[in-house]
């Protein structure tokens, strides 16, 4: 598959920038972007493969010819591509004084599977010289509307979506939790064992969806809150999982101040339920959440809002919002429904009233969209997935 979409962002970061950080999990495709970048440049700019270089920094060859970074990294021109960047920390002030010498000749498109947040104090002696773009698994924005059961089951990882049939799959996903816990963590400096990770995340499997209780959470794992944070601050710093901070209201009304968590890959939150097939998926009492979920990144990749801007807001007398954005200076509520054909409800007017929302999207599997009233709509996933898309090419 060509993401296009990438490649654009990665082509115009470095019209401004001279490093680029492309970051996201493993196996998300961050390799084979930067090959598909790199033969675009071949193709339409007529770079000479003497003009790119790759280093993977899993390679103990490329390792070893990093050893005195900046006399190698100064003699290079043209494209950089440096793998994994986080485990070699030591190569951000390296990267800096390079990018700011008068002869520097190169751009470094960087790889990394920590986001901002866990490599953020290594690179911060690269601000204003670097452009940071987080790449997900596959997205419906990205696949055929028509695939979407399919995006849906088995989460947006190439190998896990493309797979032959689900039973593979499901073992590539198996395989992946058990690297992740067992390798990757430990790679990034976690000193926590993966049997703990392993028995926190199928807790946490258990809250998708739902309001964090830090305290029952630790009475559950045998832990204190501040071990618990930091687990979370682990899991959702590695694109596992989203934390959804509370928004909150100058208002009477007592609003809830704890976030809300969400699995990010719906295949890997299934792997952790046990759900291999559709048919499990439809008996098992996580359906919806499960749904609201998938469709929750999906709404949060097709608008382009950032994290920091992105919120859930409750009240202690169940007023409610899946999801608020705030994006160009509007207010827009998103609410999930896992229904055919969803009601306006009391929460809805509540949320409207409260929050003075410029609109509110009831976004369901049906196949039709229709307004429930002024400023309330039902828009069916698929829908607001060609719309954006659509809004996307508008804008190119």
């Amino acid at each position: 598959m060509i993401r296009s979409n990438y490649l654009k962002q990665i082509e115009q970061g470095l019209l401004v920038h001279k490093v680029v950080a492309l970051l996201g999990p493993r196996q998300s495709g961050k390799t084979t972007l930067a090959r598909m970048y790199a033969e675009l440049l071949r193709k339409e700019k007529g770079t000479t493969p003497e003009q790119i270089t790759h280093f993977d920094l899993e390679d103990p060859t490329d390792i070893a010819a990093l050893k005195n970074p900046k006399l190698v990294l100064r003699e290079l021109s043209g494209l950089v591509i440096i793998d994994e960047i986080q485990r070699v920390p030591e190569l951000f002030p390296v990267l800096r004084v390079l990018v700011d010498l008068p002869d520097n000749r190169a751009h470094f498109l960087i790889l990394g599977s920590a986001s901002r947040d866990l490599i953020r104090q290594s690179s911060e002696s690269l601000a204003g010289r670097i452009a940071h773009i987080e790449l997900t698994p596959f997205q419906l924005l990205e696949t055929s509307t028509d695939k979407s059961e399919r995006l849906w089951l088995r989460g947006g990882f190439p190998p896990s979506f493309l797979a032959k049939d689900n039973s593979i799959s499901w073992q590539w996903r198996k395989e992946f939790i058990k690297s992740f816990l067992e390798r990757d963590l430990p790679a990034l400096g976690i000193g926590i064992p993966p049997q703990s990770l392993r028995r926190f995340w199928m807790m946490l499997a258990h809250y998708h969806g739902q309001i964090v209780n830090f305290s029952e959470l630790g009475r559950s794992f045998g832990a204190s809150d501040s071990t618990i944070r930091r687990y979370l601050d682990l899991l959702n710093g590695t694109f596992m999982v989203r934390r959804l901070s509370s928004w909150h209201e100058n208002i009477s009304k007592r609003q809830v101040k704890a976030p809300k968590l969400y699995f990010r890959d719906s295949g890997l939150f299934h792997s952790l339920l046990g759900i291999e097939n559709r048919d499990q998926l439809n008996r098992h009492p996580k359906l919806g959440a499960s749904w609201e979920g998938f469709a929750i990144e999906e709404v949060i990749r097709c608008t382009n809002v950032t994290a920091e801007d992105c919120y859930f807001w409750a009240t202690h007398t169940g007023a409610e919002i899946d999801l608020l954005t705030i994006q160009d200076g509007k207010k827009r509520g998103f609410e999930f429904k896992y229904s055919d054909h969803p009601k306006a409800t009391k929460s809805m007017h509540a949320a409207m009233e409260s929050l003075k929302l410029d609109s509110l999207t009831v976004i369901s599997p049906t196949e039709r969209s229709f307004p429930l009233s002024e400023k309330i709509r039902v828009v069916s996933l698929k829908d607001f997935v060609q719309s954006s898309r659509a809004e996307a090419q508008n804008r190119s």
